[in-house]
């Protein structure tokens, strides 16, 4: 059935009301439950119990007043028969317990102890019906309080006694009782969301576990494992949770082996195929021309290979968390110059700050080059080739900047390039359109992660167009003086500026 204009309005209406409830947390929406809960329970008990007790209240002040009328004009009756009976003083001599105000009509004459409670103040149908001969209560409205009146005709001596009393008394008390049924309803409400807050703290611990063992996983630590719970209703998430751990564990494990064991196995031929290249270019004149070209295609070929393999295996070492570091205290700046040198044949400008030339850092020499290596070579893929290195100061961090001009990363392809075996995507321009393996920016992340740094890369700064990667590693100790000589290829910053 077709959805109509006005139903899908209510449906966008009901989903835009639902959602920020959706928004919060699962704590909160627990202690929200509990709360809303406690409150309406506590509201309908607060209704019930204010209720029955105004109604008791009500039926028992109404009975009494009954009952006092009654008396008091069975006292008039017997007192208005002598002779010499004065209506104002057996008026006066009347007991009225509750309050009440006393009227007398007697032989045509209304006799009241206060003149604001006189005939008028009576409703006017309460007044015919006793004067008729019928006894009868109302209940009115007299200013701004409630009032009970009660009327007992007495016609044997022509007469008819009325009665009235103010529920101001009794107002008062269910005013006191809603107060206080108002400041329990809130007690309540409060108790029952410190009561949520409590029960999701001690239900959603195990979930909270599970999530911080994700992240553990996330981030490598495959071993790790949440604790068993003794909750029938949580342990087979948990030992669910614990089954898929252990899967990815075996399933990681079984693909670095093989990973590893064929970067082995193809070493061995890949060294043999490397000797019979060289064997044949040492004889590359008595080729003719098309077999030094095919020669050549082979050599390239087998140069890509060798590197592959070798990237491999590195990366086999880092998940089989074989991976160690040999530490050297080294110059930053003078590491970098050299590793961009050997990198790009001294073609690549380096510039230095004047106050990072002397950090020193505390570094794997190998891995470091490489990352240079890595780095260069991926501009020169993907960027037009590397226009400018430079090494800067950031608080307690030295940064190694790598600068292109090709089409720049987008912001979608910023994390993703770093992953194995991707490339970024072909709206990048010619970034992604290489013959590269995947593997040498994501060997550049795990080589600056284990030295305790970060990489990352942005826009130019100058504003145009490009990438510009960046390694940030921290300094051991900062030195004020810069290096004295660092080779032909530094430029220092202060002389590229002007």
């Amino acid at each position: 059935m077709p959805t109509t204009p006005l139903r899908r309005r209510r449906h966008l209406r009901g989903t835009a009301t639902a959602r920020p409830y959706r928004r919060l947390g699962l704590r909160a929406r627990f202690t929200i439950a509990f709360g809303l809960g406690s409150f309406v329970i506590s509201v309908l008990l607060s209704l019930v119990a204010y209720g029955l007790v105004r109604t008791n209240l009500v039926s028992q002040r109404e009975r009494s007043a009954i009952g006092q009328a009654y008396l008091n004009a069975s006292a008039l009756r017997n007192g208005l028969r002598s002779a010499d009976a004065n209506a104002k003083d057996l008026l006066d001599s009347l007991q009225t317990p509750g309050g009440g105000r006393p009227l007398l009509y007697y032989k045509g004459e209304w006799f009241a102890l206060e003149i604001t409670h006189g005939r008028d103040s009576l409703p006017v149908e309460l007044r015919n019906t006793v004067l008729g001969g019928t006894p009868a209560r109302m209940r009115y409205s007299l200013g701004n309080e409630t009032s009970l009146a009660v009327g007992v005709p007495i016609p044997l001596i022509d007469a008819a006694y009325f009665e009235s009393s103010s529920f101001s008394e009794l107002q008062s008390t269910l005013n006191a009782l809603a107060i206080s049924l108002t400041i329990t309803a809130i007690v309540t409400t409060l108790a029952g969301a410190l009561l949520g807050t409590t029960a999701s703290r001690r239900v959603l611990r195990p979930l909270a576990e599970i999530s911080t063992a994700a992240q553990a996983i996330s981030g490598g630590r495959l071993d790790t494992r949440v604790a068993l719970v003794s909750d029938p209703d949580l342990a087979g998430f948990v030992n669910s949770f614990n089954d898929m751990a252990r899967f990815l564990q075996e399933r990681f494990e079984r693909d670095a082996r093989f990973a590893s064991d064929i970067s082995h196995e193809l070493r061995s031929p890949l060294t043999t195929l490397s000797a019979s290249v060289e064997v044949l270019q040492s004889r590359r004149e008595e080729l003719t021309e098309r077999g030094q070209a095919v020669l050549d295609l082979l050599a390239a070929d087998v140069t890509r290979f060798t590197m592959m393999v070798e990237d491999l295996l590195e990366i086999s070492r880092f998940d089989a968390g074989a991976a160690r570091l040999d530490l050297t205290e080294v110059r930053i700046g003078e590491l970098v110059v050299h590793a961009v040198s050997a990198a790009s044949s001294g073609t690549t400008p380096v510039s230095v700050e004047s106050n990072a030339a002397g950090a020193i850092v505390q570094v794997d020499k190998r891995r470091l080059m490489q990352v240079m290596a890595n780095l260069i070579q991926n501009a020169a893929h993907y960027g037009g080739g590397a226009t400018e290195v430079s090494v800067e100061l950031a608080d307690d961090q030295v940064r190694i900047c790598v600068q292109d001009e090709g089409g720049g990363v987008p912001a979608i392809d910023r994390e993703r390039i770093f992953e194995r075996f991707a490339r970024g995507s072909v709206a990048s321009g010619r970034r992604g359109a290489g013959e590269g393996t995947g593997l040498g920016l994501a060997l550049v992340r795990e080589h600056v992660n284990l030295h305790g740094g970060r990489v990352w890369v942005e826009d130019r700064l100058d504003g145009l167009p490009g990438a510009r990667f960046v390694v940030e590693l921290p300094i051991v100790t900062p030195q004020a003086e810069p290096e004295e000589d660092l080779g032909p290829a530094a430029v220092p910053a202060v002389e590229v500026e002007s």
